[in-house]
């Protein structure tokens, strides 16, 4: 993905929300859409972002860094400016060069679209039927408090069982 995405086209739409040099120097359009993505493809909060950005290289790497670093690149609380800067409509200019580029590096031939078309046409028709018979409904996890329970029933049992061998009775 990081390599269909063509960073230096949108780097200026980009620079167009930092209209003065007042302030620190704003990140790059890499690494802020870049943590974005990461953050939505990996489904984890903006601190987790930041923190595995941080350990991994290839994350660096897909936010444009060029070594390997243990510090920081951002602090989290940056991620809501991210998704403050980068429009929707810059978003949508991003997925279309990317599906353009994803084109250019694999495209079908005419022959295969047609096939292809007329295949999904002709295969594609009835019902899907589905039910759950295949998943089992009665699972219970070590930390739910009903194996607990058995658990300490099955202690007194076994106990009471000794006490009363022990006893003659």
């Amino acid at each position: 993905m990081v390599e269909l995405i063509p960073w230096l086209e949108f780097e200026s739409e980009y620079a167009e929300n930092f209209p003065t040099d007042m302030g620190d120097p704003a990140k790059s359009f890499r690494m802020t859409l870049g943590a974005l993505i990461i953050k939505e493809k990996l489904g984890i909060s903006d601190r987790e972002t930041v923190e595995q950005s941080r350990k991994n290289p290839y994350l660096q790497y897909s936010i444009g860094q060029s070594t390997y670093s243990n510090e920081l690149a951002f602090y989290p609380s940056l991620l809501v400016q991210f998704r403050q800067r980068i429009s929707s409509n810059l978003i949508n200019k991003v997925n279309e060069r990317m599906v353009e580029r994803m084109r250019e590096i694999t495209p079908i031939p005419p022959d295969k679209k047609k096939d292809s078309v007329a295949k999904n046409e002709s295969t594609n028709r009835g019902k899907l039927s589905e039910d759950a018979t295949c998943a089992p409904g009665d699972i219970t996890y070590p930390t739910d408090l009903y194996q607990f329970q058995k658990v300490v029933l099955q202690l007194v049992k076994e106990i009471f069982v000794s006490y009363s061998n022990r006893q003659g009775g």
